[in-house]
């Protein structure tokens, strides 16, 4: 009930009032359930409602792509206050999500500190562990006790999860181990802290790949990942909540790669940038490529009809069913690429075994086309074939149905795979191939069922 406020938010002092007051009482994750829930341009004014530490806490949790979309509607006095709070790694993750003159712009009015660490996390390569390093950490000297390291736990500014592993470095900053947190505070504070050293090889340099950090703390089953430079100086680290990402999408390519479709999953995601942000001409050349074809096959749709003139002159109740049999077929084909869509993002198709996938599909749509066909057959009877005395023409109507929907089923699985076997984006392809196909054979099939069930030659 408390997220109704945000959900129902307007501009009336009121409502504004009670949905600050409710925003601010949520905590972080029914903050982001009810955030991602509400139209976008209601989000960034709800944002504005809360509090700024709550605000920050939340902006931090969120994906790249929806802190570039906040970023885009926001003022700049209060975005730079969040993105100066933001860790150095997070900004540039931001930074690479934004349009390069947002971006530029907004590095530009960062504090001369906070310039500093971008600039210098921008300098890496892309995908290393120097890009993706975070600055913010704690390191002591290696010659000290267990009492003063722990003294300089407690003295840090640092947040909790940034204190769970201490590195040690000598007097030139040479990385010489890592001890967990949790051990300094079981030893005897007199110890010194050379005698619980830990991991003194397990580092990744700046210029090692991102994928070998991520690899690295899922194999040492580590909080944090030192990273040096090429002659071995701490820098940063890396956390597993910066690469947590990068696990999942190498599992998913995995997966995919498994299935036989190699890198499918970037190039969904370069397809889908392209066309959802990227430049507008790509979008419409690429998308009127493929109506080219629907348009092609609306022209042909017309041939076919014309051939069967005669038969729409001698039964003029026929055409009365030329938009239910169109249209029927292409609303499952339809459904059929989305439901592929969703089962391919989901792993749930395997690309190598697609036909008892081609088989289920084209069975389904064999078991909705005949009751389907079976009820506007029926309908059509009713309506159009005893009062004009051809009571076939629901017959025909009823089997046309059928056949389409079936082949409405079948090309809205095969199509999308076939598309994506030959290189191609199934996206904005598919439905046009199914809408020329579905629209030219089931009206042959209609148009011609009609013709032999009343014996009218077309």
């Amino acid at each position: 009930m408390r997220q109704n406020a945000l959900n129902n938010l307007s501009l009336k002092p009121c409502a504004l009032e009670v949905a600050k007051q409710t925003a601010n009482q949520l905590n972080v994750t029914e903050l982001m359930r009810s955030l991602s829930e509400i139209e976008p341009k209601k989000r960034v004014l709800a944002f504005r409602l809360l509090e700024k530490s709550k605000a920050i806490t939340v902006f931090e949790y969120l994906s790249p792509n929806k802190q570039a979309d906040l970023i885009r509607e926001m003022e700049n006095p209060e975005v730079m206050t969040i993105i100066e709070a933001l860790g150095s790694d997070d900004r540039v993750k931001l930074f690479e999500e934004l349009p390069a003159k947002i971006a530029k712009r907004l590095i530009t009015n960062l504090s001369p500190q906070a310039r500093e660490s971008v600039n210098l996390l921008l300098g890496y390569p892309e995908r290393t562990a120097g890009r993706l390093m975070n600055l913010r950490y704690l390191a002591v000297r290696n010659h000290i006790t267990v009492g003063a390291a722990l003294a300089s736990v407690q003295e840090s500014n640092l947040q909790d999860d940034e204190l769970e592993m201490v590195f040690l470095i000598d007097s030139e900053r040479f990385y010489r181990g890592f001890i967990r947190t949790v051990r300094l505070i079981k030893a005897n504070p007199d110890t010194p802290i050379e005698m619980l050293l830990d991991g003194a090889n397990v580092a990744v340099r700046t210029t090692d790949p991102e994928m070998q950090a991520a690899q690295m703390l899922k194999d040492f089953d580590l909080p944090a990942l030192p990273v040096v430079d090429s002659e071995g100086r701490l820098l940063g680290d890396i956390t597993f909540d910066d690469v947590i990402d990068l696990i999942q999408e190498e599992a998913a390519e995995a997966a995919l790669s498994k299935a036989g479709v190699g890198n499918l999953l970037s190039r969904d995601k370069v397809w889908s940038d392209r066309l959802v942000r990227g430049n507008a001409w790509y979008s419409i050349r690429l998308r009127i490529l493929f109506l080219i074809v629907t348009l092609i096959g609306g022209m042909l749709v017309g041939g076919l009809i014309e051939r069967f003139e005669e038969v729409l002159e001698a039964v003029v109740a026929a055409a009365v069913f030329i938009p239910l049999v169109m249209d029927m077929g292409g609303n499952v084909g339809t459904q059929s690429t989305t439901i592929f869509a969703r089962g391919l993002a989901w792993n749930h198709i395997n690309i190598n075994q697609i036909i008892p996938y081609l088989l289920r599909e084209t069975r389904i749509g064999a078991i909705m086309g005949v009751i389907l066909g079976v009820t506007a057959g029926g309908i059509a009877y009713v309506w159009q074939g005893a009062p004009n005395g051809v009571p076939l023409l629901g017959l025909a109507v009823g089997l046309s149905l059928f056949c389409v929907v079936t082949l409405g089923a079948f090309l809205g699985g095969s199509l999308p795979w076939i598309m994506l076997k030959l290189g191609f984006d199934h996206g904005p392809g598919a439905d046009p191939f199914i809408t020329t196909i579905k629209d030219f054979t089931g009206l042959w099939i209609y148009f011609s069922l009609v013709g032999l069930l009343l014996g009218i030659e077309g």
